[in-house]
């Protein structure tokens, strides 16, 4: 609007004046409500654009790699080694480790004089050089020849039964190990893993045959698999996390349950509240897990809550503004010195010490997280969180008391790092079988290597005592 149709609906009087106000008054309005709501959008989606494992559940892996992140790290040096370095050389075995021992003598000094056989009198102590070399590689092939006999009286001939371990499979126990330790430990894909048998052993193999390996494998596993559940199921203490998983396309979820010698996974539906107490049953270990509202159900005395995901969640709402912003500052100072007291007790194991320092935090952070839990608090976000830290107050501080009990999740994080990289490498479950099968190659794989046993040995001994019919040893 300009000057001179201003003053045109000035003339026509005050009625036509205040109409002219109200109406833009309400655009005025209207206006404001429109920026408020976009801002508040802009916000939302800024928050997710800034989203990462620092601040966030999300996977390393979804991380965006920046320039920033390579070359030098925070302290200003290069990556690797640095100059002065004494370096770790590698040990050399004893005499009795030793296959084979070959003396090497000097032809001619460095004056010129060549050295005669009767001349080759050591002076000191040898310097030893050790060579590590594979043998040629290649399977045994056994032929099993089932001879007939005629029998004197009826005149019908009958033929030799096979041996139990011959009978079920054309592979014997080591070299299905093998075959499953490669798909399974060393994340090998079907193809892959014939190249490599027919390569390293000269074996002849199929992708076909690598399934129905591991399927053999599986149903050797069933009882180990199912000793394990009842083996966490009566512990102290256990952690339990779950992550996505896909069988034929359709989403599920993938559950673990670890103590610090066992794993368990099984592969449900989703991550319901079902689930988890299907799975954890009548157990009375204390649980340590994140916020997900599937462990709700637990008493709060029988619950860890994870401060590395706490970390997080606050780490994001520093990155806000305002309230918002002052919440998770004051969360992180909280994450660092709970943190702190966790190392010092580490290193001193005075737990009276510890719950000392926890009394204190808890008498200075639970009044300033009841400010921001308060109907008055002026952001949202923080208020939601705040009040649910206050709901589960008693779940944050349990590992002050209890042993066994670590102020973190990390262990069932890292168990199920590899059962991840897995399920990314092999694109999941086609079936209800092959859950049920990934659910038990994971369990024994994670299990050897939270009990640092070979799970190549493991798996030889067990297909080898599934075959003969004989209990299958357990993973104790």
């Amino acid at each position: 609007m300009d000057r001179a149709e201003a003053e045109a609906i000035y003339d026509q009087g005050r009625e036509v004046v205040v109409a002219v106000l109200l109406w833009m008054g309400e655009q005025v309005r209207c206006l404001g409500e429109r920026v408020a709501r976009q801002d508040e959008r802009i916000a939302e989606l800024e928050r997710k654009l800034s989203l990462s494992s620092r601040n966030s559940s999300a996977p390393p892996s979804s991380d965006l790699l920046s320039s920033s992140s390579r070359g030098k790290d925070s302290s200003g040096r290069k990556r690797g080694a640095q100059d002065g370095h004494e370096g770790h050389g590698r040990p050399l075995l004893p005499a009795w480790a030793v296959d084979e021992v070959i003396e090497h003598w000097p032809e001619r000094c460095r004056c010129g004089h060549v050295f005669s056989a009767g001349e080759q009198v050591p002076v000191g102590e040898p310097v030893r050089h050790q060579l590590e070399e594979l043998p040629p590689i290649t399977v045994r092939v056994t032929e099993h020849q089932r001879q007939r006999l005629r029998c004197p009286e009826c005149g019908r001939r009958t033929r030799a039964a096979l041996p139990d371990e011959a009978a079920c499979s054309s592979f014997g126990p080591r070299l299905e190990a093998a075959v499953a330790t490669l798909s399974v430990r060393n994340w090998v894909s079907r193809e892959d893993a014939v190249e490599l048998i027919e390569e390293l052993f000269g074996a002849r193999i199929c992708s076909g045959t690598v399934d129905a390996i591991l399927t053999r494998t599986a149903q050797a596993l069933a009882e180990p698999h199912d000793d394990l559940l009842g083996r966490l199921r009566a512990a102290q203490a256990l952690n339990m996390d779950e992550t996505g998983w896909r069988t034929a396309g359709e989403r599920r979820a993938l559950w673990g349950m670890f103590d610090q010698r066992h794993a368990y996974f099984a592969i449900e539906r989703d991550r319901h509240e079902d689930h988890a107490k299907e799975l954890l049953a009548d157990t009375t270990a204390i649980v340590t897990s994140d916020r997900w509202w599937a462990y709700a159900h637990l008493p709060l005395i029988r619950r860890q809550l994870c401060w590395a995901h706490l970390r997080r969640d606050f780490t994001a709402h520093a990155e806000g503004l305002g309230a918002e912003k002052e919440f998770g500052e004051h969360g992180l100072v909280l994450c660092e010195r709970v943190s702190w007291a966790w190392e010092v007790f580490q290193n001193t194991t005075d737990r009276r010490e510890l719950k000392r320092t926890i009394r204190r935090l808890q008498h200075k952070y639970k009044p300033i997280i009841r400010g921001y839990a308060s109907k008055k608090a002026p952001n949202k976000r923080c208020r939601g969180m705040a009040r649910n830290l206050l709901k589960a107050w008693p779940a944050l501080w349990t590992f002050a008391t209890h042993n066994h009990v670590e102020p973190t999740n990390n262990h069932a994080e890292r168990a199920l790092r590899s059962a991840v990289i897995y399920r990314k490498l092999c694109l999941a479950s086609q079936s209800k079988e092959g859950e049920l099968r990934t659910a038990r190659l994971l369990s024994a794989h994670t299990t050897c290597r939270l009990q640092q046993r070979s799970l190549f040995a493991y798996l030889s001994d067990a297909i080898a005592a599934h075959a003969r019919g004989h209990p299958v040893p357990l993973l104790a």
